[in-house]
């Protein structure tokens, strides 16, 4: 069983949406990004990327192309799922974590979860969204930044 592995941070700006999981979360700061900052949906297609062995998110999506800034990450994560599927996989299991001091996450994980099976056209049950702090620690612990990590599994076509 193919198995892929994504991670993603990003800094807490102001003057930004923050959106996580194709979810927007009311809060006075968003992700910092190129595209709409999605760190959450960025790790699971790198992820996905990873186990069907097709490269990187950067590599399909560079962030020095004009055409992806303010992307939907909703979007581009439709995309990495043809590539996956063009190359004759299927989702089998997605397991996030987002780790973030602030804000509270734990109310918005069962619509992050449906959003991303909606996105990917699998069942709600294939994917699962955990929340964690950094007990103060680093950027993330200081309120400065999120990350992101998604361990995703294929079965081969």
């Amino acid at each position: 069983m193919p198995v892929g592995i994504g991670y993603d941070i990003h800094a807490l700006v102001a003057g930004r949406k923050l959106i996580l999981g194709g979810v927007k979360i009311p809060y006075e700061k968003g992700l910092d990004g190129h595209s709409d900052a999605d760190a959450l949906l960025h790790a699971i297609a790198d992820a996905m990327l990873g186990a069907s062995g097709k490269g990187d998110i950067g590599e399909h999506f560079p962030d020095t192309d004009a055409k992806y800034k303010d992307a939907d990450s909703g979007v581009l994560l439709k995309a990495v799922a043809d590539i996956v599927r063009n190359a004759r996989f299927e989702i089998e299991n997605i397991d996030c974590n987002i780790i973030a001091q602030a804000p509270k996450i734990g109310g918005y994980k069962r619509k992050m979860e449906a959003r991303i099976a909606e996105l990917l056209d699998i069942r709600t049950n294939q994917v699962n969204v955990k929340a964690r702090t950094n007990e103060g620690l680093d950027a993330v612990g200081r309120k400065e930044a999120i990350a992101t990590q998604a361990i995703v599994s294929l079965r081969k076509l």
